[in-house]
């Protein structure tokens, strides 16, 4: 038998034909998953796309997500509206021209109903071209009004003025500049060892200027007990010549119970216990033989 009478002929033709049709619906397959891809898109989260067919663009951005648009000649581009950092360096003069230089970081973002207009006007990316160069026009015109050591000084009020110049300029509903962030102030060496130096004098100027105040006020102080203390004694004194028998109340008020006894006459006049006296006065015997006791002068 020959291969011809079991089909063998056939058996070839058959395969071919299967090869064939395998290969298109492969290449089938492939082209509907390149034309669905062509016509999905999907828009990241944190951005806005901007739709592009033939050069022409779309007035209104697509939002986050999935969409469809015309295949092979539709582009959706995506610009981000997130709030971004960007550092940049700076160089200005202060008012009594001197170089400062500094550098700052930016932070930004791109609101939705700007995403257009920013891709259309700067290709998605206004830092380069919008924000650096009006930021750094305002620090320079701020910087201008202060003289170096006030610059040092007062970091916070020249960034704060200098934000809200820069929005002015760059246009708060164009584009949000949110904050300004100044890092590595630098002065040349002579003028950051000027300024260190009057600092330092400054601060002693002050702290002897607290010590000569401090000495006031405790002088002050000093004055005003005394003052006090004198008019106390002289409020005293009117009192007790108004009432002179305050004087004997303060006598009963400290007697501890025993008589007194006043020893001497006129204005030398002592005031004795009866047994202080009779520790030293000798008895006196009387005719009988025993002692008599002692003449006691009353008190007045």
């Amino acid at each position: 038998m020959n291969r011809a009478q079991f089909g063998g002929a056939n058996d070839g033709e058959f395969d071919g034909r299967s090869l064939k049709r395998l290969i298109g619906g492969a290449i089938l397959v492939f082209a509907v998953v390149i034309l669905a891809s062509a016509t999905a898109y999907v828009v990241q989260p944190g951005y806005r796309g901007v739709e592009v067919t033939l050069g022409t663009v779309s007035p209104e951005f697509k939002t986050e997500g999935f969409g469809l648009k015309q295949p092979f000649v539709t582009r959706i581009h995506q610009i981000s509206v997130r709030q971004q950092t960007r550092p940049m360096p700076a160089e200005c003069y202060s008012s009594d021209l001197q170089q400062v230089k500094m550098e700052v970081h930016v932070l930004y973002r791109v609101p939705e109903q700007s995403v257009v207009k920013i891709f259309r006007e700067y290709a998605g990316e206004p830092f380069d071209t919008l924000i650096a160069p009006r930021v750094q026009e305002a620090l320079k015109e701020v910087a201008a009004t202060q003289s170096a050591e006030q610059i040092v000084k007062k970091r916070e009020e020249i960034k704060t003025r200098a934000l809200e110049l820069a929005r002015k300029k760059i246009g708060s509903d164009f584009l949000v500049v949110s904050d300004l962030v100044i890092y590595n102030l630098a002065l040349s060496s002579e003028l950051e060892t000027a300024i260190e130096m009057k600092m330092v004098q400054e601060q002693e100027a002050e702290k002897a200027k607290f010590t000569q105040l401090k000495a006031q006020i405790e002088a002050d102080t000093a004055i005003i007990r005394a003052r006090g203390e004198a008019e106390a004694i002289q409020v005293r004194g009117t009192a007790l010549k108004a009432n002179p028998d305050f004087i004997k109340l303060q006598i009963l008020q400290n007697w501890n119970g025993r008589s007194p006894l006043v020893v001497g006459g006129g204005e030398s006049s002592v005031i004795l216990s009866l047994d202080e006296l009779t520790k030293h006065v000798a008895p006196v015997k009387t005719r009988a033989g025993s002692p008599a006791p002692a003449a006691v002068r009353p008190t007045r």
